[in-house]
């Protein structure tokens, strides 16, 4: 049987490292990844999630293959710790269950170690719900075989989250985590959906991706100043007249704090019980990242925030594979 997992109050999330290994991996860079790694786990951040989409090509599946060798080469406190998460993608040819678990096997392959805790990356119910339990039943062969610690989902709401911990529950599978899309600017699935209180009810840990919106809580971009290339800076620029409130509400705590806007916006997502998973890239942007433990927000900027969160004209664009 699965041993219980231990998870930290924040991970990192390697989709930064995803999507880098998308548009032109460089090699050259692995040095650097491997001091942000080091630095994480030095610091308590031990949860690392990723997924085995992440890369195509000749880089099929590279960012398991950096996360596995990172943890095999670290050698500091708290490598006994560290947590890797992956998610398996439910791929249009991905059909049984034993599809699922030659997909966790093949990721355990590219880690150099079994997947600690394994997580649909995303429920078929929005387009082909005939696809998903299969898929689901693949995930608790997993953790019946012992060949995970532990099963999560991603981008579930509450109805769907309900039937599956049911359909779970009947073999004695616990959902170990939920995945969503949570931010000051992506509250939706928790004050509209209200999964944090299915979570809470079943013992669920929720984990909050994108906890900085893709970089737009970070105060670095402004309506006059530069913005990212391509779609991204497009989103930004549609979002950055409708929140600037939030904006200014986020630096005034931040210098109120003495810490930077990043670092309100994730420990805002501590406050919230959740764990979130910032991505880094550079050692600068992990150190940023880790000033956010340590200490809380107080009960009068959380409120503070939660109004300016809740006035925002633009809200964050939804995962297109976020059910309810």
């Amino acid at each position: 049987m699965s041993q219980k997992l231990s998870l930290p109050k924040m991970g990192c999330g390697t989709w930064a490292w995803g999507n880098r290994l998308l548009w032109g991996y460089d090699e050259s860079m692995d040095n650097q990844l491997q001091a942000v790694f080091n630095l994480c786990v030095s610091n308590g951040v031990t949860l690392f999630d990723t997924g085995d989409s992440y890369g195509t090509g000749r880089l099929n599946g590279r960012s398991e293959i950096l996360l596995g060798r990172f943890s095999q080469e670290y050698q500091g406190l708290g490598k006994e710790n560290i947590c890797i998460a992956t998610k398996l993608a439910a791929y249009p040819w991905r059909l049984t269950s034993s599809s699922m678990v030659s997909a966790c096997k093949a990721s355990a392959q590219r880690l150099g170690k079994n997947v600690d805790l394994v997580q649909m990356h995303w429920s078929t119910a929005n387009y082909a719900p005939w696809q998903e339990g299969r898929l689901l039943d693949g995930l608790a062969d997993l953790y019946e075989q012992g060949l995970v610690k532990g099963v999560g989902l991603s981008n579930y709401g509450p109805k769907r989250l309900k039937r599956v911990q049911q359909k779970f529950a009947e073999r004695g599978v616990p959902i170990t985590t939920l995945q969503v899309q949570y931010s000051l600017l992506s509250t939706y699935p928790v004050t509209q959906l209200g999964i944090k209180e299915v979570c809470d009810e079943f013992g669920i840990r929720l984990i909050a991706y994108s906890p900085l919106a893709l970089g737009i809580l970070t105060g670095k971009y402004s309506e006059k100043g530069p913005l990212p290339k391509g779609i991204r800076g497009l989103l930004f620029r549609q979002l950055l007249p409708g929140i600037r409130p939030l904006l200014a509400c986020l630096q005034e705590i931040a210098q109120s704090n003495n810490k930077t806007m990043s670092q309100i916006a994730i420990n805002w997502c501590i406050c919230k019980e959740s764990i979130p998973i910032p991505g880094a890239k550079t050692v600068e942007q992990a150190k940023d990242n880790i000033g956010a433990l340590g200490w809380q927000l107080n009960e009068s900027e959380i409120a503070e925030l939660d109004r300016a969160a809740a006035g925002t004209d633009k809200k964050m664009v939804q995962n297109i594979f976020q059910t309810k």
